[in-house]
């Protein structure tokens, strides 16, 4: 890439690559705790809370149910060989002129977040796209919901169900939860069980049994995360992963082939057939968890930091 000096003597600089890196998309909203900015955006207007914030802006901002998960990622890259292996950017609806608060934030909690897109109201999922972002984490339903359209990993992060995390806390070993049906495989299962019932669900399953099953909107970002924990060895893993899910036997084979033959790496399963999955989930000691059913992640939320996946939504 060819830069100017200002002066009229260019020279050439490396383009920054995002290949191979570990993407993460982060609205200010899920990063910081804004329930009181967003209020003022619900209840007043978009002008009040530009006001707000930039009356505002020398106030520190509070870590949002996002924070330590994104701050554990960052951590990554001190890893020796896995430098800036993560990348995280803010993406927010924010204006230029609104977002000063924010950044003053990542610099006080010592965050390596250099890059974000301030779209000032313009719809971020171009954005998403361009930056190849793996994985997003807001409180917009439907920048989420378009994201997820697009082939992107995208939750809908509970904020206000949970006590503000720490600052302070930071996490020596990352754990991640996910739900399997409609968030790491298709949704093609799920439905024969919301449409036909259980017994359906279950026969359908021993039937294809040694069928694997399609990637869900989860699935890339799972095998990204198994990549980078390939490269480290197994006792030293950053991240642990754990598929916390209502099926049971015998539903259970298919799922297990599935993820052989994806080559990727799960630590721990859970199979409830319906058991509650919040406990399990405390005892995991989830950073995150990712589930298509609001009757799951409400309630886990309550225990550990919770993002609902929608619905791609199908053609007609």
């Amino acid at each position: 890439m060819y830069a100017d000096n200002g002066i009229g003597n260019g020279r050439f600089v490396m383009a920054y690559d995002l290949e191979n890196r570990l993407v993460i998309g982060v609205s200010s909203r899920a990063l910081f705790d804004l329930t009181t900015e967003n209020e003022i955006f619900e209840t007043e207007g978009v002008d009040a809370y530009c006001q707000y914030q930039v009356e505002h802006e020398n106030d520190l901002l509070m870590p949002g149910n996002g924070f330590p998960l994104v701050k554990a990622l960052l951590n990554i890259n001190k890893i020796p060989g896995q430098e800036g292996r993560v990348e995280v950017i803010v993406m927010s609806h924010n204006s230029p002129d609104t977002s000063l608060r924010v950044f003053n934030a990542i610099e006080h909690y010592g965050l390596d977040i250099t890059r974000a897109v301030l779209a000032s109201g313009a719809p971020l999922t171009p954005y998403l796209e361009a930056f190849q972002t793996d994985l997003y984490l807001s409180a917009d339903e439907d920048d989420v919901q378009s994201a997820i359209d697009c082939g992107i990993a995208a939750g809908i992060i509970c904020c206000d169900t949970i006590s503000t995390p720490k600052s302070s806390d930071d996490i020596s070993q990352i754990r991640i939860a996910f739900d399997g049906d409609a968030v790491l495989f298709s949704d093609d299962s799920e439905k024969i069980f919301q449409e036909q019932g259980l017994e359906a669900f279950e026969e359908n399953e021993r039937r294809l049994a040694k069928d694997p099953m399609k990637a869900g909107p989860f699935a890339k970002f799972l095998k990204t995360i198994s990549d980078l924990q390939k490269e480290l060895p197994q006792n030293d893993a950053p991240i642990r992963t754990a598929l916390v899910t209502a099926r049971s036997a015998p539903s259970h084979e298919r799922v297990i082939r599935t993820l052989r033959a994806w080559n990727v790496r799960i630590d721990e399963a859970f199979f409830l057939g319906g058991v509650t999955k919040s406990q399990v989930l405390k005892a995991f000691g989830a950073h995150i968890f990712f589930d298509d059913q609001v009757v799951h992640t409400e309630p886990a939320s309550k225990l550990v930091p919770s993002a609902r996946v929608p619905y791609k939504k199908r053609s007609p």
